[in-house]
């Protein structure tokens, strides 16, 4: 690829471990290289939007604890084999930055992550699947899978976003009414009906059947809206204080501090990507005052 553009500096926090620094009128952020990672997000005249562990490791093969993890082709365990990694491995290998540009309003990044040997291991099929990014007063993700091999696959995934948020007993969550879920905490499957709002009471891992774009509350201070593409689940995920403690790459005080939304096709929801074929899943994020 060409040149930086002059607000954009490549850092390396940790040995071999690139991390892109953008410092934009817009807005300051930084992605990694691994896993295409969004790891903080600031726009101008806001506080910080996404939640990322102090104690999260920056190491190759180790997931970010924070931001927006794109977990794929597989959505939390491997359906049939449980010594394959939670979450696919997207977020577990570093990718290739192939376009970055200062469009004036934002800047905006371009990543790569084709099938090889490693990856045939873990999943047999061919294929290229992009991450595009844009950095500005919103925040676009999305993620692309072109089957480049000669039969179909079946894929699950998610931008597992990482929201801060003042603390978990000030937030709701709207736009999942009416919606249908699972909730999975505790290794339970506990169907439910959603009434209005969401909020979080001790841990919460709910799968909800939606289509529909969300919006956070958090209290007077903010709102946060959620919006996605090409996305049939809605993830609403909090540890609470138990899961939290056994949690290495986060204090254990952390939890009441963020909350996870995250644009997702979970096992019950997952795409068929025909040979040739894409699928795009989108999440854009938008703050506002109260």
């Amino acid at each position: 690829m060409s040149e930086l553009p002059a607000c954009v500096r490549l850092t390396h926090p940790a040995e071999n471990y690139p991390v892109l620094e953008i410092d934009h009128a817009s807005c300051r952020a930084k992605v990694a290289l691994h896993g295409a990672h969004v790891m903080e997000w600031t726009p101008a005249g806001h506080d910080p939007v996404l939640y990322l562990s102090p104690k999260t490791g920056l190491k190759e093969g180790k997931a970010i604890r924070g931001g927006i993890p794109v977990c794929w082709p597989w959505f939390g365990p491997h359906p049939t084999d449980s010594s394959k990694p939670a979450h696919g491995f997207a977020r577990a290998r570093f990718w290739k930055l192939v376009d970055c540009q200062d469009e004036g309003a934002s800047v905006e990044l371009r990543f790569t992550l084709k099938s090889d040997e490693h990856t045939r291991a873990l999943w047999p099929h061919e294929f290229e699947a992009i991450v595009e990014i844009r950095l500005g007063a919103e925040l676009h993700v999305s993620l692309t899978s072109h089957n480049t091999g000669t039969g179909p696959f079946v894929e699950t995934a998610a931008l597992h976003t990482y929201l801060t948020i003042s603390h978990v007993d000030a937030i709701e969550i709207a736009g999942l009414g009416g919606s249908t879920f699972l909730e999975k905490a505790g290794g339970l499957n506990v169907p439910g009906d959603q009434a209005g709002p969401v909020r979080i009471v001790g841990e919460v891992d709910r799968v909800y059947a939606s289509t529909a774009d969300t919006v956070l509350t958090d209290d007077d201070k903010r709102t946060i809206h959620i919006h996605k593409h090409g996305s049939g689940s809605t993830v609403v995920w909090n540890p609470g204080p138990e899961k939290a403690a056994s949690l290495g790459d986060l204090p254990a005080g952390d939890y009441p501090h963020f909350v996870c939304i995250e644009a997702a096709n979970t096992p019950g929801a997952e795409v068929t990507v025909p040979p040739g074929g894409h699928h795009v899943l989108r999440t854009r994020i938008t703050v506002a005052r109260s």
